[in-house]
């Protein structure tokens, strides 16, 4: 099943939810198979910065087809990876917060959160993840 607008909506509220009970506003969106934007919020005074790095992070975990945060681990400096934040055009971003979305083992979406610390963008996430499932 593809990720559709309601699935999307259902994720960026249930990470919204989180965002609120740890009171650290934030910027969530979800991405399809392809990359493209199917949702995104910006919570009342969410950083600016985090309304591209959102929807990048979304981007990369469907790209790279894993989390922000794995890719970080292998694109530092004598990582095979390193070097990757580079690609298109500096799209990719290297640090937690962004989790592909699987189904059937297969990455048909997914999500990115900007706006806190990295545990804190990537619990959001997951928040946002578990909606999915």
């Amino acid at each position: 099943m593809p990720v559709t607008t309601e699935i999307a909506l259902r994720m960026v509220a249930a990470a919204q939810k989180k965002a609120e009970e740890i009171g650290v506003p934030m910027v969530i969106a979800v991405v399809d198979q392809g990359g493209n934007l199917l949702a995104q919020v910006r919570m009342d005074d969410a950083l600016l910065v985090s309304i591209d790095l959102s929807l990048n992070k979304a981007y990369t975990a469907v790209a790279a087809k894993m989390s922000t945060e794995t890719l970080c681990s292998v694109s530092q400096p004598g990582g095979e990876l390193y070097g990757i934040h580079n690609a298109n055009n500096g799209r990719i971003v290297i640090f937690g917060g962004g989790l592909p979305i699987e189904e059937n083992g297969k990455v048909i979406g997914g999500i990115g959160v900007s706006g806190g610390s990295v545990a804190q963008d990537t619990a959001c996430a997951e928040a946002g993840l578990a909606a999915f499932k």
